[in-house]
């Protein structure tokens, strides 16, 4: 491991003693840098004693479940992946401002499930300072359950995670943000597969493109496209726009638009 500047040197011997303390962990694994670098350190402080789970679902990209399962082998642990459906939640699927909270009270009781037959001690998760500053009903959802976050318990905000992913050589150091599928589809509109799917072959589209940070916004028959702001302009080339125009139809958008002011955390909201 590279060396690390003393304060986040620090911040990393904390989040190990936070993770011996515990003993032994259920990792809810996202293959995001956040929940990486939680199982890269628990699997090195606790070895056996923590398992990474992966909820496989509707709302998980296909791609997102085999980097997942790549970013495991790599870490030199097993992944396990667990069947889901917050389609059979009416609360989820009516999309309001609580969809989150019912999805990932879903997910942590599945996790206290397996928690509880392999005798471990708790789950944890990837949450840090940065996500306490967004509306994140899911947060409130894991305090119930109990899940402990040890990136937020060691003081570590989303700058510190990627120089940490970095060090410990993990190559999605610098992955850009991700959020299940469900969080693209405007509030109030329900979530369905054929809405879930249209979002995930778009986003595919736009990444295969070249683009980094990709969010496609689902308004029923308007797709709104958030990129980077620094790669709007690649939307504008003749040739790109066309093809851009011509994929998103055939998936099922009537009305393509482009939102100027670029990808940003928590948009659909």
């Amino acid at each position: 491991m590279r060396s690390l500047e003393p304060a986040l040197h620090t911040k990393y011997v904390n989040l190990k003693k936070v993770l011996q303390d515990l003993g032994s962990v259920v990792v809810a694994f996202s293959g995001g840098v956040d929940s990486t670098v939680v199982l890269k350190v628990a699997v090195d402080v606790l070895g056996k004693s923590a398992k990474a789970v992966i909820a496989a679902s509707p709302t998980l990209p296909a791609s997102e479940l085999e980097d997942a399962h790549r970013l495991c082998r790599a870490i030199g642990v097993s992944l396990q992946v667990v069947k889901t459906d917050q389609l059979a939640i009416e609360a989820f699927v009516q999309n309001d401002a609580t969809r989150c909270f019912h999805c990932k009270t879903d997910l942590y009781q599945l996790l206290s499930r397996i928690r509880e037959s392999v005798s471990f001690h708790a789950i944890v998760d990837g949450t840090n300072i940065d996500d306490m500053g967004e509306d994140r009903p899911g947060i409130q959802a894991g305090k119930q359950l109990g899940v402990r976050s040890p990136l937020l318990e060691a003081n570590c905000q989303k700058s510190d995670i990627r120089q940490l992913a970095q060090a410990l050589g993990l190559d999605n150091w610098n992955k850009p943000a991700a959020a299940c599928l469900s969080s693209r589809i405007t509030r109030g509109i329900p979530i369905t597969k054929t809405a879930l799917s249209r979002v995930e072959q778009a986003e595919a589209f736009l990444l295969a493109e070249g683009f980094v940070q990709v969010r496609v916004r689902f308004n029923g028959e308007m797709a709104r496209i958030e990129v980077g702001p620094s790669e709007i302009s690649m939307l504008t080339e003749e040739t790109r726009r066309t093809r851009v125009l011509t994929a998103f139809k055939s998936i099922g958008f009537h009305i393509v638009t482009v939102d100027l002011e670029g990808y940003r955390a928590g948009g659909g909201n």
